[in-house]
């Protein structure tokens, strides 16, 4: 590969990439790094409307972006979404997995405990997290068939790595996020073709909405018991940024990447490697 092949490769111009979730932090700023570098992003989310913090980043990058209201969840809802796609552009090149999270009530603690745990948390719970990973790839990755081609990045967690406590439903679901992106992988590749790609990002700790009761206390500037201990096994000794995640989703969803599939990297400041000896 020459210096001008290298200067390219993460040009994404012309290229059409769908993020699910893109309206959450992490989804939200895959989307800001896409238009930044040039693709059309289309924000699936089930809100039609993109937080002020996006908005101004999104309108200032060489891409564009545009919203589809969409439930990951509902394959009408998803099938819709993508004729409308198609209606705009020639191609889907690039779909990112970024809708999931965890429930509260599927979370034990307090008067909470494994044994009555609600099972509609539950469902909710790995239901967000497996089928709305599996059902878009259903619907999208048929199109890259036609294509011939295409890369699907999945979010799978440290928790697929080593499951934590207090959180089963989410840690189980995205066990199972890791092990369907491996089987995808070879699944298209196999039975339809070696330039459609599957891969997935397994980000350490993150501070979201969905987690912030666990990591910071009530007044919101001083870690719990456990977000103290994450940080603990943490090398880098900080809990990630979303933009943490950017380089890894360049790197997965561009041609660098051509001879990867079926992967899950860590993006996680050491945690994984870190034994606590």
């Amino acid at each position: 590969m020459n210096l001008s092949e290298l200067t390219q490769i993460y040009d994404f111009k012309g290229k059409t990439a769908l993020i699910t979730g893109g309206n959450g932090v992490l989804g939200g700023e895959i989307a800001c790094g896409l238009v930044g570098l040039g693709a059309s992003v289309v924000i699936l989310d089930r809100r039609g409307d993109v937080p002020e913090a996006c908005q101004a980043r999104l309108q200032a990058g060489p891409g564009n972006y545009s919203v589809v209201p969409c439930d990951v969840l509902d394959q009408d809802s998803l099938l819709a979404a993508r004729d409308s796609i198609l209606e705009s552009f020639d191609s889907i090149d690039m779909l990112v997995n970024a809708a999931g999270g965890n429930h509260p009530d599927a979370t034990t603690g307090g008067e909470k405990t494994f044994f009555n745990l609600p099972r509609e948390a539950l469902r909710f719970t790995t239901d967000l997290n497996l089928l709305g990973t599996i059902l878009p790839c259903q619907v999208f990755a048929e199109q890259m068939v036609e294509q011939g081609e295409g890369v699907i990045l999945n979010i799978s967690s440290m928790n697929a790595f080593r499951p934590l406590t207090r959180i089963p439903a989410y840690s189980a679901a995205k066990a199972a996020v890791s092990n369907f992106t491996q089987w995808l992988a070879v699944h298209l590749a196999q039975e339809y073709s070696p330039d459609i790609r599957v891969n997935a990002i397994a980000p350490g700790f993150f501070l979201t909405q969905q987690n912030r009761f666990l990591l910071l206390d009530e007044s919101g500037q001083s870690l719990t018991t456990r977000g103290q201990t994450i940080i603990g096994h943490t090398p880098l000794g900080r809990f990630g940024t979303p933009a943490d995640l950017l380089g890894t989703v360049f790197w997965l969803l561009s041609p660098a990447s051509q001879f990867v599939t079926g992967i899950v990297v860590p993006v996680d400041g050491g945690f994984s490697a870190f034994s606590g000896v």
